[in-house]
């Protein structure tokens, strides 16, 4: 009873299979003519225009100015300047002396953020240090250093 044959083995079960039909060649065909997709016509588009943007000598920024003036900038003022190798970076020590590319009485330069704006000369404003200005860029160009 272990051993039943393949066709007993179906007949009990309840499940018939199908004899196997044989199908003819597929057939075939020729592929349909695809017509072109039309293609989109590039349509010009307006030019951006940004003149609001602009300041002009005619006073038209200075209203965009206005937006700007409350928010603050850096201000340094520079003695001199120098350039050393590192190996003698390392070597100084205090009471060392180093050599500035200004002569004593030179106007020292003012940036605004790194920007040269004025020079001027040292003075003492209760017990402080001052700067003097002697020589001012103009306004525009002040204005267009922010920028």
């Amino acid at each position: 009873m272990a051993e039943q044959g393949a066709g007993e083995g179906e007949a009990e079960s309840g499940v018939e299979t199908a004899p196997a039909v044989e199908t003819a060649p597929a057939v075939e065909t020729a592929p349909a003519v695809e017509t072109p997709a039309p293609v989109p016509v590039a349509q010009p588009r307006p030019v951006a225009s940004f003149d609001q943007l602009k300041a002009e000598a005619t006073g038209k920024g200075i209203s965009n100015l206005e937006l700007i003036l409350d928010i603050p900038v850096t201000i340094s003022v520079e003695l001199g300047r120098t350039e050393l190798y590192i190996k003698d970076l390392i070597s100084l020590g205090q009471g060392a002396v180093m050599e500035l590319d200004k002569m004593a009485g030179d106007p020292m330069e003012i940036f605004v953020n790194g920007h040269l704006v004025a020079k001027g000369e040292t003075v003492v404003v209760n017990d402080k240090f001052g700067v003097k200005l002697t020589d001012i860029v103009s306004p525009t160009e002040r204005i267009s250093n922010l920028v």
